[in-house]
């Protein structure tokens, strides 16, 4: 218990390979050499969102604030209505917390105190949050120190941490989707589900979520995606219905259930609130994720003769260039219907385009499982189903070269 008392102490976060067959005719040849050159003289603002060339250091900093920490008053829903403060501090040790997905910044702890702490209690957990050391959750207390409410940002499926403290505790590394986060399983904590619908959260599983499960009834998640590397292109989200403004409106009113306003009418919703606690937030949030750029592969983690041999396959017979175009490796306002590339059609038909965009593949190394829906387990998959669909017929050795220049995006 002396971890707890110490604690107290201190306290009070594609597809692709578009080409109809192998890039073999002169003509195709061409064409992407018209498109690498485009892309290399290209110099358009990139966001959509009135983002300009140069981003504003104070409002990055406050972006970056909102991001970590503002909850936009969703407090009301997590604590009031599904009471998740309560089972946390009854029954969610740190042990738990960490197997679910949720991450410490190794930032906000005292030196050496994890070597105290009492991993296996609860009061653990809850001193982590008087310290505003768990990742993308927000504890409120009231006078004598007990945990009355919690809330979740942005952070909570769009950051993790390195962990360079223990697996699960280290430095914020923000955008990074948090592929290991169980949203599903923590929202089926609540004492106030029914069987039912705790049994669809449950079958999410890690690094997955499905924003539109409570808009339409539907189960059919996706992957958390990137929150890194977005400076630079126009379709933000799987299926391209608006700017990142547009989807973190959406999310923060719709799914995080802050306190906002919110109106598509092609989803069917209007909501008002007053005061709105979202939207005079989005620009500075926008400025901050703007400035997360997409993460260097690490030293060491492929091979770079062999990438420069798949870079030659991508622009030539894969014919990945068509669509996944650099320096972006998407393809600006294109989006395309799911029998284009053998996607699964289902989470499309759920959207307002029915359509996918074409996913952007820099930092691509970070982050499996792929496609929206995760069903490529690794990058070797991603080639082998696009190989397969268009019939592009690569060697093995060609499908090598081309993971290991994807790796190295």
């Amino acid at each position: 218990m002396s971890g707890i008392v110490e604690l107290e102490s201190v306290a009070y976060e594609s597809h692709g390979m578009n080409t109809r067959g192998r890039a073999r005719s002169v003509g195709h040849r061409l064409a992407m050499l018209v498109v690498l050159a485009a892309a290399a003289c290209s110099a358009r603002d990139p966001t959509g969102d009135g983002v300009g060339e140069e981003l504003d250091p104070a409002l990055v900093a406050d972006g970056r604030e909102i991001f970590r920490h503002d909850t936009y008053g969703n407090e009301v829903f997590w604590g009031d209505t599904l009471r998740l403060h309560e089972v946390i501090a009854q029954a969610v040790d740190p042990g738990t917390a960490l197997a679910v997905g949720l991450r410490v910044d190794a930032d906000a702890l005292p030196p050496g105190v994890l070597e105290t702490a009492d991993l296996s209690d609860p009061a653990t957990t809850v001193a982590l949050l008087r310290l505003d050391a768990v990742v993308g959750v927000e504890g409120t207390f009231d006078e004598d120190g007990t945990l009355t409410h919690v809330g979740i940002t942005c952070a909570l499926c769009h950051s993790t941490v390195d962990d360079s403290v223990r697996p699960g505790v280290g430095r914020r590394l923000d955008g990074w989707p948090n592929r290991d986060l169980d949203v599903g399983a923590i929202v089926a904590l609540s004492p106030v589900l029914d069987s039912a619908t705790k049994a669809v959260y449950s079958s999410w599983g890690p690094g997955m979520y499905d924003a539109r499960f409570n808009i339409d009834g539907l189960n059919d998640p996706t992957t958390i995606p990137p929150a890194y590397g977005l400076r630079s292109v126009d379709l933000e989200t799987y299926t391209g219905e608006g700017g990142v403004s547009y989807w973190n409106a959406y999310v923060a009113v719709t799914q995080m259930h802050g306190r906002g306003s919110f109106s598509d009418p092609r989803l069917g919703i209007d909501i008002t609130a007053s005061p709105d606690l979202v939207t005079p937030k989005l620009g500075a949030l926008l400025e901050y994720q703007m400035s997360l750029e997409a993460p260097v592969p690490p030293a060491g983690s492929f091979d770079p003769a062999a990438a420069e041999r798949g870079r030659i396959v991508y622009e030539g017979d894969a014919g990945c260039v068509v669509c996944h175009v650099p320096p972006t490796f998407t393809d600006d306002e294109a989006l395309h219907a799911p029998s284009e590339t053998g996607m699964d059609p289902h989470h499309a038909q759920r959207s307002t385009t029915k359509r996918y965009r074409t996913t952007p593949l820099a930092g691509a190394w970070q982050h499996p499982p792929y496609f929206h829906d995760g069903s490529a387990a690794s990058l070797r998959e991603v080639v082998d189903h696009y190989d397969a669909f268009f019939g592009l017929g690569l060697g093995e050795s060609q499908k090598d070269d081309l993971v290991e220049y994807l790796k190295s995006l």
